[in-house]
């Protein structure tokens, strides 16, 4: 295998998907990375978008199976995906940030809840404009930045009804547009993480402690 490996997606119109996946990542932090797996025909794109400290997974189909793990710069993904061509000439590995030493168990989840796919997106929706609105209720010599940090706190740690995963998962999966396929949406549980799993893609927390947590260096 080369340093720089070709992969080609099975689907048309995937490589312009991701390239509008990973372009959220970069609003909020242009220097972000992502960790690669491929196993089999599934490349899977773990990214930790700034501030929700929670962990999203885009899972890709290949043309034909590969084996693979690199952390890769962002910026430099979107640069070499071939929106033409649907597929994507990987670029050099580069130091990956904590974060990717420590990923979400690849099996065993265990079903919480399925939820109507409107139910979901009405909580992520709600939060939002709740977080808007009572940042405008404040004067403006009160928006300092720990005022800011204290109430979005206070907000995205509420849950998903009983589910127990904080609405922080729900606000990251609805701003990557993990949340537009209106499929039912199912939570799942892990050790100590919650993932909430969507027709495409995933968010996962880590909820209590260190236990069953897949750990691979990077």
């Amino acid at each position: 295998m080369t340093d720089q490996p070709e992969l080609a997606f099975a689907e048309a119109g995937e490589a312009a998907e991701l390239v509008a996946f990973l372009a959220r990542q970069l609003r909020w932090d242009r220097t972000a990375a992502a960790r690669l797996k491929v196993e089999g025909e599934v490349l899977a794109i773990f990214t930790r978008p700034a501030r929700f400290e929670v962990l999203a997974v885009r899972p890709v189909r290949l043309n034909e199976p590969a084996g693979l793990d690199r952390t890769v710069s962002v910026g430099e993904l979107v640069e070499a995906l071939d929106e033409e061509r649907g597929a994507v000439r990987l670029p050099g590995a580069v130091t990956g940030p904590s974060w990717a030493g420590v990923l979400p168990p690849r099996g065993g989840w265990r079903p919480l809840a399925e939820l109507p796919h409107r139910t979901v997106w009405e909580s992520a929706t709600a939060v939002v404009a709740e977080f808007r609105e009572r940042t405008e209720a404040l004067a403006p010599d009160e928006r300092t930045r720990a005022t800011l940090d204290a109430l979005a706190e206070e907000i995205w740690s509420r849950t998903l009804g009983a589910t127990g995963l904080p609405l922080r998962a729900v606000h990251a999966a609805h701003a990557l547009g993990l949340l537009r396929s209106a499929e039912p949406v199912r939570v799942l549980e892990r050790g100590g993480w919650l993932r909430m799993r969507t027709a495409l893609g995933s968010t996962a927390v880590r909820v209590r402690g260190v236990g069953g947590l897949g750990v691979t260096p990077v």
